[in-house]
C-alpha cells in the first residue's frame, strides 16, 4: 500500500515480485528495526480460532515473539526441500536475497518442534502432515 505495489503479484514467484524483492525486504527490515513485534501483531490480529497457522515466520525475533506471547502452545514446523527440488521448482539463488536473514534466519538457532520434508513424495509429505495434524488435535 505505502509503495502501491500490486499485492497480488507479489505472492507469486513472478519477475513483478523479483523485481521489488529487495526494496520489501529492506522495508521489512527498518519495520523490524523499528519495532521488532510488527509483522507477527498483525499476522495475529484479529485472530480468534483456537488453533492458527502462522506461515512464512523468516527470523529467530518472531519465532520468539511468539513464544513470549502465547507460550508453550507454540509448535513450530519448518518445511524443507533439497537444493536440487527446489531448483526444479523453478529456484534459482540470487546472491544478496537468498543468503540474507529474511531468508536464512531460521538456518539456526531454533529447535523445531516439527520437519516436514516436501520433496515431492505426496505420501511421505501426506503422512508427515498427519502425524503433525494428529498432535494438534490432541493438544487442544
Amino acid at each position: 500500500q505505502e509503495h502501491g505495489l500490486n499485492f497480488q503479484r507479489l505472492l507469486d514467484a513472478s519477475a513483478y515480485k523479483e523485481m521489488f524483492r529487495q526494496d520489501m525486504i529492506r522495508w521489512g527490515e527498518e519495520k523490524r528495526h523499528s519495532d521488532p513485534g510488527f509483522f507477527c501483531r498483525a499476522a495475529v490480529e484479529g485472530a480468534l480460532q483456537p488453533v492458527w497457522v502462522v506461515s512464512d515466520t523468516r527470523r529467530l525475533s518472531d519465532v520468539e515473539w511468539f513464544r513470549d506471547a502465547y507460550g508453550d502452545v507454540v509448535q513450530t514446523v519448518r518445511v524443507v526441500a533439497t537444493e536440487e527440488t527446489r531448483k526444479r521448482r523453478n529456484w534459482v539463488f540470487v546472491n544478496g536475497v537468498d543468503d540474507t536473514e529474511s531468508e536464512c534466519g531460521l538456518d539456526q538457532g531454533v529447535a523445531f518442534d516439527w520437519v516436514i520434508t516436501n520433496d515431492g513424495d505426496k505420501v511421505a509429505l501426506g503422512e508427515q502432515l498427519e502425524m503433525l495434524v494428529q498432535s494438534l488435535h490432541r493438544s487442544l
